[in-house]
C-alpha cells in the first residue's frame, strides 16, 4: 500500500492507493462509532457493494446514478434521512462511488450540523485521480456546474486501482482526461510517460496504474497542501474546465461524461493558446495530437459558440465579469488568462 500526505495542518489527512484494499477495509476504516452512513448510487451498490458489508455500523444511503442527482432535492432527502435515523455530530459519512457521489456526499457532509467527518472510497478512475482530493464538494443549481458548495477535506482516502479493471472503456477514458492534464499544468515528464503509455493505460493495465494513479494524487496533493482553498496556485487545475463545464450544462449533463468536456475543454483551450502565442507551436501541435487520437469526436460546432460563451461567463471562476481559463504556456506550466465575452466570441469564430 502506498500512502500520500495531503498536508493542511489541521485538516491533513492520508491517501492510500494499492490493489485489494477494500478487501481489508475493516482494518482501515474505524467501525466503532454508530450512526454513521455510506452514501452510494444504484449502479455502484450493485457492482461493489458487498466490499463495505463488513461495515457493520454504516447504513447505505443510497442514491440515482447521474449527474442529475447533485441537486438540492437529492440533498435535502440525504440530510433528512440521516436526520430521522439519529446522526450526530460524531456521525460519519463514507462516500463511495465516482465523482457524483464524492461531491453530493462530500457536501452533505460539510453541511450536516455545521460539518462532520467523511471518508471517501472512489471507484472510478476519474475520482481516484482527481475529485477524491482535495476537499472540494457540491451540487450543481440551475445546470450550472457546482455553483452551490463548500470546502470540506475529506479525514482519509482509500483508492483501491483493483476497482479500475471493471470500467468500461468510457469511464476509463473520462479518467485520462484528467490524468493527462496533471502532465500538461504541473509534470512534462508525466506527459510523456502517458503519451507513451496511453495503450497500457487505456486498458487500465495493473502493471502501470498504480504508479498512474499515484502520481496524479502527488501532483493533486501538492498543489492543494500549498493553496487549499484555490487562491492562486489551484487554479491550474482548471485546465479544460471552462469550456468543459460550458458543454455539461449546455447538453443538460446528458452526452458527456465530465472527463470527457474536459479533453474537449483541453483541446478548444489550447487552440486559444496558439491562436494568441502564449504557447510554442510544436508544443502544441503535442497535445492537440494526443487528445485527438484518444478515439472522441471533438468537434463542437453543432454548438452556438455564442450560448457556449454565456454558459462560460455565469462560471463561479470569473473575476471581474471576466472569464477565466487556464490555458498551456510552456511545458508542464499553465496560466491563467481572463477575458471579455467579446474577446473569446472572436477567438472561437476565427
Amino acid at each position: 500500500m502506498e500512502k500520500i500526505k495531503v498536508n493542511l495542518k489541521e485538516n491533513s489527512y492520508d491517501i492510500l492507493i494499492g490493489n485489494g484494499l477494500l478487501e481489508n477495509i475493516e482494518n482501515i476504516i474505524d467501525n466503532n462509532s454508530k450512526r454513521n452512513f455510506i452514501i452510494t448510487d444504484k449502479n455502484v451498490d450493485a457492482l461493489y457493494g458487498n466490499y463495505l458489508g463488513a461495515l457493520k455500523n454504516y447504513e447505505k444511503i443510497i442514491i440515482e446514478p447521474g449527474e442529475q442527482s447533485k441537486s438540492m432535492d437529492v440533498t435535502a432527502d440525504i440530510l433528512k434521512q440521516m436526520l430521522v435515523k439519529g446522526a450526530s455530530r460524531k456521525s460519519k459519512i463514507i462516500t463511495f462511488g465516482g465523482g457524483v457521489v464524492g461531491d453530493l456526499g462530500g457536501f452533505c457532509s460539510a453541511i450536516y450540523m455545521r460539518g462532520i467527518p467523511f471518508i471517501q472510497i472512489p471507484t472510478t478512475l476519474l475520482a481516484q485521480v482527481d475529485s477524491s482530493v482535495g476537499g472540494k464538494t457540491g451540487i450543481n443549481l440551475l445546470h450550472y456546474k457546482n455553483s452551490v458548495g463548500a470546502f470540506h477535506q475529506p479525514t482519509k482516502v482509500i483508492i483501491d486501482t483493483a476497482l479500475s479493471q471493471t470500467l468500461p472503456y468510457r469511464e476509463r477514458l473520462s479518467g485520462i482526461g484528467e490524468i493527462i492534464k496533471y502532465g500538461i499544468i504541473y509534470d512534462y515528464k508525466f506527459f510523456e510517460y502517458v503519451v507513451e503509455n496511453i495503450e497500457r493505460i487505456k486498458k487500465c493495465d495493473e502493471n502501470i496504474m498504480p504508479h498512474v494513479i499515484k502520481r496524479c494524487c502527488e501532483i493533486k496533493a501538492d498543489i492543494v497542501s500549498q493553496d487549499e482553498k484555490e487562491g492562486g496556485l489551484r487554479k491550474i487545475l482548471n485546465f479544460g474546465h471552462t469550456f468543459g463545464h460550458a458543454l455539461e450544462g449546455i447538453t443538460d449533463f446528458s452526452k458527456y461524461s465530465h472527463g470527457e468536456a474536459v479533453i474537449i475543454g483541453m483541446y478548444c483551450e489550447t487552440i486559444i493558446a496558439k491562436k494568441l502565442g502564449m504557447i510554442d507551436e510544436k508544443y502544441a501541435e503535442e497535445i492537440l495530437s494526443f487528445l485527438s487520437n484518444l478515439g472522441m469526436n471533438l468537434n463542437i460546432s453543432n454548438y452556438s459558440i455564442a450560448e457556449l460563451v454565456d454558459w462560460m461567463s455565469k462560471d463561479k471562476k470569473n473575476i471581474g465579469g471576466k472569464i477565466s481559463f487556464v490555458l498551456p504556456t510552456e511545458k508542464g506550466t499553465v496560466k491563467e488568462r481572463l477575458f471579455e465575452k467579446s474577446e473569446i466570441l472572436h477567438l472561437c469564430s476565427e
